[in-house]
C-alpha cells in the first residue's frame, strides 16, 4: 500500500521512524518535503510564509491524490492528547474526499472538531502499524 504521512512536524523524528517501519514490512510511504530538516532541528516551526512558498496544501493534495491511505501522527501536542491540528484535518477531509483510508495512529482527540473527526471514520491503530491492512 502506498501511504501518505501526515501530522504536525513536531513530530518529524516520529514520522521518520514510522516511515521507515512502513518501509520495513513492505509499504511505501511518502512524507512531508523537508521533514528530516525537522527532525534534525535544522529547520524550527512551521509557519505560514513557509506555508505559502511551498504550497504546502495544493502540494499534498496531490500526493494523497496518488497515495492509497493517509496516516495521521496524532500525539500530545499544546497539552492536548492525540492532538490533530488544522493542517491534519485538511489533509483528512482531502482523502476522504478522494475516499483514501484514513488511519490514525492513536485515538481520536476531544477537540472542537472531534464530530468532524469521527463524521471521516478514521481507523484508529493504537499505535500497532501491522493494522494497516
Amino acid at each position: 500500500m502506498k501511504i501518505t504521512i501526515c501530522g504536525s512536524l513536531q513530530f518529524a523524528s516520529d514520522m521518520l521512524q514510522i516511515k521507515s517501519r512502513l518501509e520495513e514490512i513492505g509499504h511505501m510511504v511518502v512524507i512531508p518535503k523537508n521533514t528530516e530538516k525537522y527532525a534534525s532541528g535544522e529547520l524550527g516551526a512551521e509557519n505560514k510564509w513557509e506555508k505559502l512558498e511551498l504550497d504546502v496544501f495544493r502540494n499534498y493534495f496531490n500526493e494523497i491524490k496518488e497515495t492509497d491511505a493517509i496516516l495521521i501522527i496524532n500525539k500530545e501536542k499544546n497539552n492536548i492528547p492525540n492532538y490533530i491540528g488544522g493542517n491534519s484535518l485538511i489533509e483528512m477531509a482531502f482523502a476522504h474526499v478522494l475516499n483514501k483510508k484514513i488511519f490514525l495512529l492513536n485515538p481520536i482527540p476531544q477537540m472542537l472538531y472531534t464530530d468532524e473527526i469521527e463524521a471521516m471514520k478514521p481507523i484508529v491503530l493504537n499505535n500497532d502499524l501491522d493494522k494497516i491492512i
